[in-house]
């Protein structure tokens, strides 16, 4: 199995963040969550995804690609959204 390594860095500077105290963190634009918002939670775990080699016309997968990161998910968000407005299809008919 191949280790990922992502060559692109975060912008994000840890060790202003880390030097930051719980204490001084602005929450005045959270709500607060109550007992209710806690009882009625659920908890929600992503699907586990399945690799397949998928054939697609060069120039749709251009499209989706210049869509930047992020494009393999906005391709299955389609594809569930068509899955969940046509009907279940009948068993393959033979040839």
């Amino acid at each position: 199995m191949k280790k990922r390594t992502s060559e692109k860095r975060s912008g994000t500077d840890w060790a202003f963040l880390a030097s930051d105290r719980d204490e001084e963190i602005d929450y005045t634009d959270l709500p607060e969550l109550g007992a209710d918002f806690w009882r009625s939670a659920q908890l929600r775990l992503p699907s586990r995804k399945a690799s397949v080699t998928l054939r697609l016309d060069q120039d749709l997968l251009e499209w989706f690609r210049a869509s930047g990161r992020g494009y393999q998910t906005r391709i299955n968000a389609i594809l569930r959204s068509y899955m969940k407005t046509v009907p279940t299809p009948h068993a393959v008919r033979e040839r």
